[in-house]
């Protein structure tokens, strides 16, 4: 693993202010990070700690907005901009936990890797399989399984006959 560290200006978001970029190679899990903050006191291991630990509320925050649409509202009063995302919010959580208890992950996971072949090293489910998975689940109970389904062509000729002896 290899740490630099340096001091730099970033004339444009920043102006003239003075601003510190962190640089991490890490070969032996094949990923590079670079960071710039204007904290140049903090030691650069806490602070790609801090990164880290941030990582997946940013992941959430990502997939909220991709498969769910939250940030994409058009609301126009503060209440309903206020309670929007946290909707959002508690739907990405109902969706997790419907999988948790309902889902089939292995399945998902095989079928994702025939479907698409190069996901060769794919373990877990993504989020967009959850949401896909849910998807096909409502789509299958037909929105309400109370109502009736469509008459069959026999049963509306065996009403037919009905009425026309009836008569």
């Amino acid at each position: 693993m290899c740490l630099a560290e340096q001091i730099v200006r970033w004339y444009g978001p920043w102006k003239d202010l003075p601003v510190r970029l962190i640089l991490l190679r890490d070969s032996a899990k094949y990923y590079d990070l670079a960071l710039i903050t204007t904290d140049l006191r903090t030691p650069a291991e806490q602070i790609i700690s801090a990164y880290a630990a941030r990582w997946s509320i940013e992941v959430v925050f990502a997939q909220t907005r991709q498969n769910l649409g939250v940030g994409q509202a058009r609301n126009r009063t503060a209440h309903a901009v206020e309670r929007t995302v946290p909707f959002g919010l508690t739907v990405y959580t109902m969706t997790i936990l419907w999988y948790a208890q309902h889902g089939r992950p292995r399945q998902d996971v095989a079928a994702h890797r025939i479907l698409s072949p190069w996901y060769k090293t794919k373990t877990d489910p993504s989020f967009q399989d959850m949401t896909d998975t849910l998807r096909r689940v409502i789509l299958a109970t037909r929105y309400s399984p109370t109502t009736p389904a469509q008459p069959t062509n026999q049963e509306i000729l065996a009403v037919t006959e009905a009425w026309a002896q009836a008569a």
